[in-house]
């Protein structure tokens, strides 16, 4: 468990803003994630994404790191940020964009 671990604290440290979904950005593979990708990239941010397909054992570890039990998780400066839902909300209210760009992942 503490080498997953590791493998997703070197995930959130890669980029200022990592996505942990299903499916990649160009493929998701369920309608929460792609809606993520779509709010990301509406407000044009760059992410990191890591498909929990891919990856069973961090799959399951994440839920207990983050005490969140579904995907997609979006982390921004290493921190749980939400789903789908979340993002969503602060996408509408604008929050999310300014969020991605004090975090210097927009253009």
């Amino acid at each position: 468990m503490d080498d997953v671990v590791e493998r997703i604290k070197a995930e959130l440290a890669s980029a200022p803003v990592v996505l942990f979904m299903k499916g990649t950005p160009d493929f998701p593979q369920c309608g929460f994630s792609a809606q993520t990708v779509a709010a990301l990239r509406a407000v044009g941010a760059r992410f990191k994404h890591v498909n929990i397909f891919e990856e069973p054992e961090l799959r399951e570890a994440l839920k207990h790191y983050s005490s969140w039990p579904t995907y997609p998780q979006l982390y921004v400066n290493g921190e749980l940020i939400g789903g789908c839902d979340i993002a969503l909300e602060m996408y509408e209210s604008g929050e999310l964009k300014k969020l991605l760009a004090e975090a210097g992942a927009t253009s």
